[in-house]
Formats: structure tokens, sequence, C-alpha cells
């Protein structure tokens, strides 16, 4: 029974699990969204919520949480400065998984992993397309 193992282990030993996941948060908060295999994704949101949490807080101590679970300093600075104050009115869900076809060569379900723009942001609601006729 698997009751209370959360961890998605992706076939990779604990080190290369931890980099290849801040690596994909890293990618997720300079870019805006990323282009990966569906598990992987599931795996990186965990680690992309809690950062945009921490973020939140603003504190010294959440900085330093934010910067040892992703090593990378731009990412961690644009989290607090840029994306965490955006998502200060969401009460949590920061991030939405989008299913794409599966990849050619192997057929694994794709996903692209991106941030839920706020609510007051224009560019985040297409227009709907007319149905006049």
């Amino acid at each position: 029974m698997r009751h209370r193992k959360t961890t998605i282990k992706l076939g990779r030993t604990t080190a290369h699990r931890n980099a290849l996941i801040s690596a994909l948060v890293c990618s997720l908060i300079l870019h805006g969204r990323v282009r990966t295999t569906l598990a992987k994704a599931k795996a990186a949101r965990r680690l992309a919520e809690r950062s945009v949490t921490w973020g939140r807080e603003g504190t010294l101590a959440s900085r330093r949480r934010a910067l040892a679970a992703l090593h990378q300093k731009p990412a961690v600075s644009r989290l607090f400065q840029e994306i965490a104050p955006a998502m200060s009115d969401r009460n949590g869900g920061y991030t939405r998984i989008i299913r794409l076809p599966g990849r050619r060569r192997d057929s694994s379900t794709m996903a692209i992993l991106e941030w839920v723009r706020p609510m007051g942001d224009a560019a985040a609601a297409p227009e709907a397309p007319s149905t006049t006729a």
C-alpha cells in the first residue's frame, strides 16, 4: 500500500531528482511556461506552488528557504519581486498543467506547466471568438 508516499521518483536518484525539479521550476519562473513530460510537470508543480508561498511570505527566512531549494539567485529574485506579488490575491493554485499529445519517438505524454495569471490581467483572458453569422 502506498499510504502517505507522495514523492514522484521519476526513476532517478534523490540528488538527480531534486536537481531536475529545481531546474524545471527555475525555468518556469524565468520563462513563464515549461514544456515537459506529464510526470515531471506534476512533480515540479509541488515545488512551484511551495515557492510562490515562500515568495508571498517575503521574509528573509523564506528567501533563504527558496534559495536552498532552487539554487539560482536570478530565479529567486524574480519570484519574490514579480511573481509572488502578482499572485497575492490567490489562495493557492498558482500553476496549471495543460496536457499535450504524446511525443513521437516514445509516445510519452507531454504537458505544459505554466503560471495561472491573476484575474486582473487582461492578457490572461483571450477574447472569445465572435459567433455572429
